[in-house]
């Protein structure tokens, strides 16, 4: 006689950047071991994987392409479905770096966030449609997913940073036509991107440094020494120290 099977809850979420509403449910033992072999390895390409695997599998409503969601969205996604999975505390240790006496405190301290009550923020003076001169107007996107695994093979940030940008243009209006990035060629994109001055090229990128965060701001007095601490975690990663 076969064991029983367990049915697991369905929980449902809202996307804050592109709006999706999915339904999700936990991700299983097997899955969670994964998740935790990646993470101690450390590479970000196998974590991303696994990431990308795991909401794959627990995302129940139909035609979800994760690669396709803003990176924020999977972040806030997966750290909704970690809490529905395991719990929604997540204990985070720091070291004081105060100095005493000449010497760094160092001392151990633990705070706990609740992964449920983390906020999107974001910008209100932000625009993803930027004029850049009388007559032609960009529209960026904000980065998918898929860009990750495709940043990881980057060692510097300024060829990071270009390539996220010309993977996020939509499309270029010049007042009469648009151009679509998906119907234009690689090249002419880059060109185009190549040709602009220092001023309009600095609009395009404040959209991307003031894009939406997932952040957190942590206050706490060190036992040891009594420093007051006040620490912000943004990103994935961060959230998991």
């Amino acid at each position: 006689m076969a064991l029983p099977k367990i049915d697991a809850p369905v929980y449902e979420l809202d996307l804050p950047l592109s709006k999706k509403h999915i339904r999700f449910r936990p991700f299983l033992v097997k899955e969670q071991r994964n998740l935790l072999m990646a993470m101690e390895s450390e590479d970000k390409d196998t974590m991303e994987k696994n990431i990308k695997q795991i909401l794959h599998n627990c995302t129940l409503t139909e035609n979800i392409d994760i690669e396709k969601l803003p990176i924020l969205d999977v972040e806030f996604y997966f750290l909704n479905l970690r809490a529905r999975s395991v719990g929604e505390i997540v204990v985070n240790k720091y070291r004081c770096e105060n100095i005493v006496d000449e010497k760094v405190c160092n001392a151990l301290m633990e705070t706990q966030v609740n992964l449920l009550e983390l906020k999107v923020e974001f910008d209100p003076n932000t625009k993803d449609l930027i004029q850049l001169n009388d007559k032609i107007y960009i529209k960026l996107n904000y980065p998918e997913y898929s860009i990750v695994s495709k940043m990881n093979k980057f060692d510097n940030s300024t060829d990071m940073a270009f390539e996220m940008i010309l993977d996020s243009v939509e499309y270029v209006f010049d007042g009469e036509q648009y151009y679509y990035a998906r119907e234009t060629p690689r090249n002419e994109l880059i060109e185009f991107i190549d040709s602009l001055n220092q001023e309009q090229f600095s609009m395009i990128e404040e959209f991307f440094n003031n894009m939406p965060k997932l952040r957190k701001n942590l206050d706490m007095n060190c036992s040891k020494c009594g420093f007051h601490h006040h620490i912000e975690i943004e990103g994935l990663e961060d959230f998991f120290d």
